[in-house]
């Protein structure tokens, strides 16, 4: 097996290869708005909150099982049970996959009409099912792999996968879809099933060529079955929830007396701000990738100094980077979103929700911590509170306050299941955190905002904020020279 790389080099490389596909990403999303509209944009959306809802259900929790398990068998230095692991996770995910998308093609009519509202898509949804199995096998030979520290492997598979999707949904919009938003889904949905192939293809063949040991069977179902079903149970209602409040949507903002186009609307929060929103997360994403099966493995081999380490150590990066990147897309955001999309709206919008970036990326990585101490079952009974209160606000305030209340929707439900995430995780990891780094970041954050404004140009802005900010969180001693020696280690430690 290949030499392993310290969990700093690994998020390094899953960061350069986060952005590059998010980034990669959003320019394929202003392409396609740029052919099928806001609209049609919006249609996609509700077309693909259909299908993700099939693919969480599918999924059930089978990414993280296969993840988490595999990391506690490393951890206890058992390598030779991950073949049992990773077999119990492909029969478990066959018999869910298959069974979801049987019931998804049988039912796309019905969603397509009753939901969508548009019968035009119901071939759409019939290709997304043909695929959900495939997309679900990727699932467990991800989470294996990421697991197992191949994350070089991983990262050149994803590129290539990304890749093969946007050249083969390229043309074929090109040579068939034209600009009609129907066959632009359908052309989407292929683009992604057929790049999915290949990476279950490959991840499986490069799992073959490292000629596992063979080990006599050990019971495995047991704790397969309790670490995927509360997160399948989490994952499907808050997918469902989730995929109802995108259908519920458009239909109450109609109802909003200065509703002009509710989809378009829909579509520019959902399909064109929430992108470049979550752009610069694609850092954190690649360190949360990494932090459950690094805190499963900790967990397993009884190493509470190194856990609660990594614990204060993501968190402090998770606030530091999402303050500054809520002041960065704060200040730029409409002539960003002026660039990207010809349309002022989206800047609007963009500049509101920016404010909740650093609840949104701390919260990417309380969770991640969260689920890799094996607190799956609390991320459920949040996930259902916060799901839950968000459909009854939606339902509420939309027809009166229009994408004003879908903000406030959004902002209430997010804080709250933060709040509670981050109370589980101090618990389980046995630490506390100080109020006044918080304050004095924020506070350094708000000044940094006010003093840029002030330059008035959007460049110099973009430019001087982060110096600003950096210069004020050491001034207030937020950042200190115990921060700058870690970081030098980290940079400096031997693979």
């Amino acid at each position: 097996m290949p030499r392993k790389l310290p969990i700093f080099y690994n998020a390094l490389l899953l960061t350069g290869v986060n952005l590059l596909l998010r980034f990669v990403s959003t320019s394929f999303q202003v392409y396609l708005t740029g052919r099928v509209g806001a609209a049609g944009i919006g249609l996609l959306q509700l077309v693909l909150s259909v299908g993700s809802m099939a693919m969480t259900a599918g999924m059930a929790g089978i990414r993280t099982a296969s993840m988490y398990l595999t990391a506690e068998e490393l951890g206890k230095g058992r390598p030779q049970n991950v073949t049992w692991v990773l077999s119990a996770c492909f029969l478990y995910s066959i018999t869910i996959s298959f069974t979801v998308s049987t019931a998804l093609r049988f039912l796309a009519p019905l969603l397509a009409e009753k939901w969508i509202g548009d019968p035009s898509v119901e071939d759409a949804i019939r290709l997304y099912a043909c695929f959900v199995p495939v997309c679900c096998l990727c699932g467990v030979m991800v989470g294996y792999f990421t697991a197992a520290n191949r994350i070089g492997t991983l990262a050149a598979v994803e590129i290539a996968e990304q890749v093969l999707y946007m050249a083969v949904t390229m043309g074929v919009l090109l040579l068939w879809a034209g600009n009609d938003p129907a066959k632009a889904c359908q052309s989407v949905i292929l683009g992604s099933g057929i790049s999915s192939c290949m990476t279950l293809g490959a991840l499986t063949l490069l799992r073959l060529r490292e000629r596992p040991r063979n080990a006599p069977p050990f019971p495995i179902r047991k704790r397969l079955l309790e670490t995927a079903v509360p997160l399948a149970l989490a994952d499907d209602l808050r997918t469902g929830i989730s995929t109802t409040e995108n259908l519920m949507v458009p239909k109450r903002l109609a109802l909003f007396s200065g509703a002009i186009d509710p989809l378009a609307a829909f579509g520019t929060v959902c399909g064109m701000v929430f992108p470049v929103l979550m752009f610069p997360a694609a850092i954190l994403f690649g360190l949360a990738e990494l932090l459950i099966p690094e805190l499963a493995r900790c967990h397993a081999a009884g190493s509470h100094r190194r856990t609660e380490y990594l614990t204060r150590r993501s968190l402090r990066l998770a606030m530091l980077y999402g303050c500054l990147f809520c002041g960065l897309e704060y200040l730029l955001a409409e002539p960003l979103c002026t660039a990207l999309y010809q349309t002022p709206e989206a800047g609007i919008q963009l500049r509101r929700y920016a404010l909740l970036i650093p609840i949104l990326y701390c919260d990417a990585i309380t969770d991640a911590m969260t689920k890799g101490l094996g607190q799956q079952k609390a991320c459920v009974r949040y996930n259902i509170l916060t799901s839950a209160m968000d459909v009854a606000f939606l339902y509420l305030l939309l027809p009166k306050y229009g994408m004003g209340g879908y903000f406030f929707s959004f902002f209430i439900t997010h804080l709250l299941n933060f709040l509670l995430s981050l109370r589980r995780l101090l618990i389980t990891a046995n630490i506390t955190v100080g109020v006044k780094p918080i304050l004095f970041t924020g506070l350094a954050t708000a000044a940094g905002i006010l003093i840029c404004r002030i330059i008035g140009s959007p460049v110099a802005a973009g430019i001087c904020f982060p110096v600003i900010y950096f210069s004020l969180l050491v001034l207030l001693q937020v950042i200190g020279m115990e921060d700058l020696g870690w970081l030098r280690g980290l940079v400096l430690q031997k693979k």
